[in-house]
């Protein structure tokens, strides 16, 4: 269980800055043997419990602005591999607002709890599984790293992890994407402004307005033939963040999918705050170039990914954010001429619900659990998708007259 910075799976990893961690969490079992949802109540007289470590300190991320630090979880072996559910004990940290927890193999299910800076520690939250993937066959999914979603949890300075299930080698993962002055200015800066006449461009903010750092950005953009389907997501990351938290949060997920899960990029063609504005997420989305994102398992090789920033199994999204989404949805899909109110035959790269080369036959705009076993873009935001295809032919529909 023990992880060392040799171990193959991890080579793609920023190894400086696991190796500058210089600490690891230990994991105490509550309760051996197979257990049931991390929310559940665990079985058995505790352990003694974990003792906290020295406070974890982030390090620099290289411009001055913000930090990270991925720290190894350690647990026996013999009572990691039989299943428990493994604490750690109130760790003390530097300021962070963003967290995750990846594994090098197995299955788990994460509840955290974290300190926020005013010394106040909140209530167990379950982390969701990571779900939105690149496809298996490009070099970002032959090296993907199990784990969770990025969850954003706002500035705190303590963390608390449990995990349930058997996996191997857990880190966790505390990212601070700093401060910058611009982030107030209504998103960080100036957006792409449309083109005039009947294009159907929307306002972009670019990614320089949110601050991405374009030297861990790796490889070179593949551009997608064509562009037969728009998947909408959520991001599950908190519904309660502010406008100017906005490009902390972008920058804090692109850190994320480039230094702790080795992706080339951050996941997304697009994003789509609860504000209803929309920002530029994978290269290529400044402009015109459609490149092939990694966050529709199976099926990122012909369609447009647009994640919306928040959580919607339990919100219902605002009119502002369906307009952002039919936004950019009526832009793409008028390109190809494909009609929002359709479905389309789509060869599958292979997921977990369609193996690969299956043909199946799905909405032009869908949303992510309709190719892949997840809950996402949350019940809510799914069950607005007829209305989001509506706006979408509207927009279409106007552009034409």
């Amino acid at each position: 269980m023990v992880m060392t910075v040799s171990d193959p799976s991890l080579r793609r990893r920023d190894l400086a800055t696991l190796g500058a961690a210089a600490v690891a969490l230990p994991l105490v079992a509550l309760a051996a043997g197979p257990v049931g949802p991390a929310s559940a109540a665990p079985a058995g007289p505790p352990a003694a419990p974990a003792r906290p470590a020295a406070r974890l300190r982030l390090r620099p991320d290289g411009s001055g602005l913000g930090g990270a630090l991925d720290v190894p979880l350690t647990a026996a072996p013999q009572v990691a591999g039989r299943g428990a559910v493994l604490r750690t004990a109130e760790q003390r940290t530097d300021r962070f607002a963003l967290l995750g927890v990846t594994w090098a193999a197995g299955t788990g299910q994460v509840r955290v709890r974290v300190r926020d800076v005013g010394g106040a520690w909140g209530p167990w939250r379950d982390v969701t599984a990571l779900r939105d993937l690149p496809d298996r066959d490009t070099a970002e999914g032959r090296t993907a790293r199990a784990g969770t979603e990025p969850l954003w949890v706002g500035d705190s300075d303590g963390v608390q992890v449990e995990i349930a299930g058997a996996v191997q080698d857990p880190v966790l993962t505390l990212v601070d994407p700093g401060h910058d002055p611009r982030d107030a200015v209504d998103g960080g800066g100036p957006a792409d402004r449309p083109k005039r006449g009947r294009s159907l461009r929307p306002k972009i903010r670019s990614r320089r307005s949110w601050g991405a750092k374009e030297r861990w950005a790796t490889g070179r953009p593949k551009r997608v033939k064509t562009v037969e389907q728009v998947h909408v997501h959520h991001t599950a990351t908190g519904n309660d963040y502010r406008r100017r938290d906005v490009p902390r949060i972008l920058r804090a997920i692109y850190r994320y999918h480039t230094k702790t899960l080795g992706w080339s990029d951050v996941g997304y063609n697009y994003f789509v705050d609860r504000f209803g504005r929309i920002w530029a997420g994978r290269r290529g989305a400044d402009g015109d170039r459609d490149t092939r994102g990694a966050h529709t398992l199976g099926f990122n090789h012909t369609s447009v990914g647009i994640a919306v920033l928040g959580s919607y199994q339990e919100v219902a999204p605002t009119p502002k954010v369906l307009a952002g989404v039919a936004k950019v949805a009526a832009w793409k899909l008028k390109r190809y001429h494909r009609d929002p109110l359709a479905t389309t035959p789509v060869l599958s790269h292979g997921s977990d619900l369609y193996p690969k080369g299956a043909v199946v036959t799905l909405p032009v705009i869908d949303g992510h659990r309709d190719t892949n076993d997840t809950e996402c873009p949350g019940q809510f935001l799914y069950a607005a998708l007829p209305e989001i295809r509506l706006r979408t032919a509207a927009r279409i529909k106007k552009s034409r007259r």
